[in-house]
C-alpha cells in the first residue's frame, strides 16, 4: 500500500513512517495540514493517517476539504482528545476511524489494513506465473519447489508484477509504488532493484519471467 502520514510531531511521525514501511508499505510525510492535502489531491494513496492537532490547519478540516473535492480514500484521524464530542466532531468531518493517542501500533496497522480494503475487489489467496507462487497474506514467494526470500522493496516490485502481468510497468510507476515521494527519479534504483530480483527468481529457472520493455520498463507475460 502506498500511505500519507500527516502528522506534525517529527518523533510521532518518524515512528510511524517506520513502523509502516517495515510493514511492507510506501509511506510519504507531511507536517502540515495545507502539505498533506496537496499531496492527498496530488497522489494516489490507499490511506491517509491524519493528526488532529496540526499548526496551520486542524486534521479534521483537512479531512473536510478533501471529502468537499471528492476524494473517497480512507482516512484515520488521530488526536490527543478522547472526549465523546470530538470523536463525533471526527467521523463528521468524513474521517473512517478515529483513534486517540498514545496509540498501540499494532491496533494502527491493523485498522490501516482494514480501511485499505473498503471498496476493493477480493483479492486471490495466491497468485501464480508459471511457476511462480506468491502467498500475498504471508508474503511467502516460491518457484517450484524452492522458497525464496526477497527484501520488502523486492517484494513489492514482484507482487506489482505479478498482478499486473502482462502489462508493462513503467520505472515511473515503480517508483511510486515502490518508493515515497523522495526518490531521486534520475537515479539507476529501479533497474539496480530488477537486477536483484532477477538473480533471485529467474537466474536458476526456466522460463525467464521478467522481461524488459526497453525504453518503457518492466512486464512478467502470463503466457510463459
Amino acid at each position: 500500500m502506498r500511505l500519507l502520514v500527516v502528522e506534525d510531531e517529527p518523533k510521532v511521525a518518524s515512528f510511524l513512517k517506520r513502523g509502516l514501511e517495515e510493514a511492507g508499505h510506501v509511506v510519504d510525510v507531511a507536517h502540515r495540514g495545507g502539505e498533506g492535502e496537496y499531496l492527498a489531491s496530488l497522489n494516489s494513496y490507499d490511506v491517509l493517517v491524519i493528526d488532529c492537532m496540526l499548526p496551520d490547519k486542524d486534521g479534521r478540516q483537512v479531512c473536510r476539504d478533501l471529502r468537499a473535492r471528492g476524494l473517497a480514500t480512507p482516512v484515520l484521524l488521530l488526536t490527543a482528545r478522547d472526549s465523546r464530542d470530538d470523536k463525533i466532531l471526527g467521523f463528521d468531518s468524513g474521517a473512517d476511524q478515529y483513534m486517540t493517542k498514545p496509540f498501540d501500533f499494532g491496533e494502527l496497522l491493523s485498522r490501516v489494513r482494514s480501511l485499505s480494503r473498503r471498496g476493493q475487489a477480493p483479492q486471490l489467496k495466491t497468485l501464480a506465473v508459471a511457476d511462480l507462487e506468491i502467498d500475498p497474506a504471508s508474503r511467502r514467494v516460491r518457484r517450484g519447489e524452492r522458497e525464496i526470500q526477497l527484501t520488502t522493496k523486492e517484494y513489492l516490485l514482484l507482487e506489482l508484477l505479478v498482478r499486473r502481468a502482462g502489462h508493462v510497468i513503467t520505472r515511473t510507476e515503480i517508483m511510486e509504488q515502490v518508493w515515497d515521494m523522495h526518490h531521486d527519479p534520475v537515479t539507476n534504483t529501479v533497474d539496480v532493484l530488477v537486477k536483484h530480483l532477477r538473480d533471485k527468481v529467474d537466474r536458476d529457472f526456466e522460463p525467464k519471467l521478467i522481461q524488459t520493455v526497453r525504453g518503457v520498463g518492466y512486464t512478467i507475460n502470463p503466457e510463459v
